[in-house]
């Protein structure tokens, strides 16, 4: 999770590099503006593939993180405990440090660095990074006398169908107590992390949560065996260090000058809390939703439904991490230069094509996976301690978690919208909004449809969230037209992704045998036919993407042409 802890960031400090580049030839002394600006946008494609080779590192990490974790425990009751457990100090973080460093430290500290030098800048950053740290603190020192209290407020059912209630709720309390370390260290690394990438410095922040995972596979694999689930927690703690600790050289080359100081009148600071209000609220809900689907109910359906659940979470945002964070997070600089500049038309534009390319993959992606659920779950997780009974948790939860990617994937690009126009309100309302929906539709479902009702309620929350969020940017920007170009598009894209479901559909029954190596078989097998003919259809259905991808490489393999 740290590695989307991120996105926010990088994408801020690309978008104030973006301007920074488009006003430098104005102050510059030598050379032609156009070499300064071309340089500019060069640094930032190095910067971009920098922070995007480091993302998926660290998502790939991450799923290596997930296989591992489910081999040593299982989707078992204490590793139930876990996850209850690791729900708190993550909220912490989430909304506290997660909310300075996304959307309102970067933009000030940047802003200050710039007009009134690096003296102010390094006062800002001291300031907010002691009052973070401490807040931090604070929230820790509660949560860690509240904890008896919390752990049964976040998971009232936890191991009750077993008559292992009392036993597993102290684990999650102790667990809890642990990892509380761990908010505390991430504050500052992210902290850090902004700094860092305010000063167009993205090395050392794309390689942290490398090290994150890094420290909570090391836990599982070196740790699991004399602790148990406790060694996992260790872990977690010694990934949040080294997230730190990996950081702190960048600081030094950059000759930060800290000085403790907690001036809560400070006016730069004061701007950063105003900039935090709504981001906070967003992040607060968005957490919200996440613990009543996995954690709250999930504790009430019984024993491992919230290892299964949470696993179906992982593995389902797979998509929305590669499509709709990756691209809407490498194209908020563009889309912030262009709000800056009062550019509706082309914001509209750059909103509509992203939107567009994400769908392109995530609708393919989500039926591909929902068809190929209980192969994909044996194939990334049943070994060890995962059982096949794990996989069909699992696997049921997946499938219908899958209904909701497309609009968590579309949601990224439309916020990312909203953000560059300056309005933070109108996507934390529907996420508010989405949390409500989701705590009704679960109260309804999660006693009769168990983990699938939860993650239908999720999804359902999900489609609402993105309709009303696509709508009012429609609105907002005078964007109809656009609008309609989408669904013409999104049709044929669905179109095409609907002839691979259908496909699949019809042959995977004959591969319907027991075992892993099925399992792979079924899954390569599958994916290599059925993305075939999704871009088969997708030619014959001339569907945008697909004409500029081959446009673009017919053009590399005759350069020739191309350059006469």
């Amino acid at each position: 999770m740290v590695a989307a802890r991120g996105d926010g960031a990088t994408s801020s400090a690309a978008a104030t590099a973006d301007r920074r580049g488009r006003t430098m030839p104005r102050m510059a002394v030598g050379g032609s503006p156009e070499g300064r600006l071309g340089s500019a946008r060069e640094g930032l494609m190095i910067a971009g593939a920098i922070v995007a080779f480091g993302f998926l590192a660290s998502r790939l990490l991450g799923v290596a993180r997930t296989a591992i974790i489910a081999n040593e425990f299982g989707a078992s009751p204490e590793l139930d405990a876990y996850w209850v457990a690791f729900r708190v100090p993550d909220l912490i973080f989430q909304v506290l440090a997660g909310a300075t460093l996304g959307s309102a430290f970067i933009p000030v500290f940047t802003r200050l660095y710039r007009r009134e030098g690096s003296e102010a800048a390094w006062r800002l950053a001291s300031n907010v990074l002691t009052i973070v740290f401490l807040a931090t603190a604070l929230l820790c020192l509660i949560a860690l006398a509240l904890a008896p209290w919390l752990v049964p407020l976040f998971a009232p059912g936890l191991g009750e169908d077993i008559g292992r209630g009392d036993e597993l709720t102290s684990e999650a309390v102790k667990l809890t107590r642990i990892m509380l370390l761990s908010p505390l260290l991430l504050s500052v690394s992210g902290m850090i992390t902004g700094i860092l990438n305010a000063r167009q410095k993205f090395f050392l922040s794309a390689l942290a949560p490398n090290l994150y995972n890094l420290g909570i596979i090391f836990g599982a694999v070196a740790l699991s065996g004399r602790f148990g689930v406790e060694g996992l927690a260790i872990g977690v703690v010694i990934g949040s260090g080294g997230h730190l600790l990996v950081q702190i050289p960048g600081l030094v080359r950059e000759r930060m000058r800290y000085g403790f100081r907690a001036n809560l009148r400070d006016l730069p600071t004061l701007e950063v809390a105003r900039l935090m209000g709504p981001r906070v609220l967003g992040l607060a809900a968005a957490q919200a939703n996440f613990v009543v689907t996995t954690t709250f109910f999930a504790s009430k359906v019984g024993t491992s439904a919230i290892s299964g659940l949470t696993f179906a979470w992982l593995i389902a945002n797979l998509p929305v991490a590669l499509f709709g964070i990756a691209l809407s997070t490498a194209a908020f600089p563009r889309l912030a230069e262009q709000a800056a500049d009062a550019d509706d038309r082309s914001l509209a534009e750059t909103v509509s094509r992203v939107l567009r390319t994400i769908l392109f993959f995530a609708i393919p992606a989500a039926l591909g996976l929902a068809f190929l659920r209980e192969p994909a779950t044996t194939v990334l997780l049943e070994r060890g301690a995962f059982g096949a009974g794990d996989t069909a948790i699992t696997s049921a939860a997946l499938g219908f978690l899958c209904l909701g990617i497309v609009p968590q994937a579309a949601i990224e690009i439309h916020s990312r919208g909203f953000y560059a126009l300056g309005d933070t309100r109108t996507p934390v309302a529907l996420t508010v909004g989405a949390v409500i929906v989701n705590i009704v539709l679960s109260t309804i479902l999660w006693e009769r449809f168990g983990v699938e009702g939860l993650a239908i309620s999720l999804s359902i929350a999900s489609w609402l969230e993105w309709i009303f969020l696509y709508w009012l940017y429609a609105v907002r920007t005078g964007s109809a037209a656009d609008a309609f170009r989408d669904l013409q598009a999104i049709s044929r894209i669905a179109a095409a992704a609907a002839a691979m479901a259908l496909f699949l559909g019809l042959v995977l029954p004959t591969f319907d045998e027991p075992g892993t190596a099925a399992a792979w078989v079924t899954v390569f097998a599958a994916a290599i036919a059925g993305l075939a003919l999704y871009l088969g259809v997708c030619i014959l259905l001339r569907v945008e993407e697909v004409e500029e991808a081959r446009n673009r490489l017919l053009a590399l393999l005759r350069p020739g042409e191309r350059d006469g």
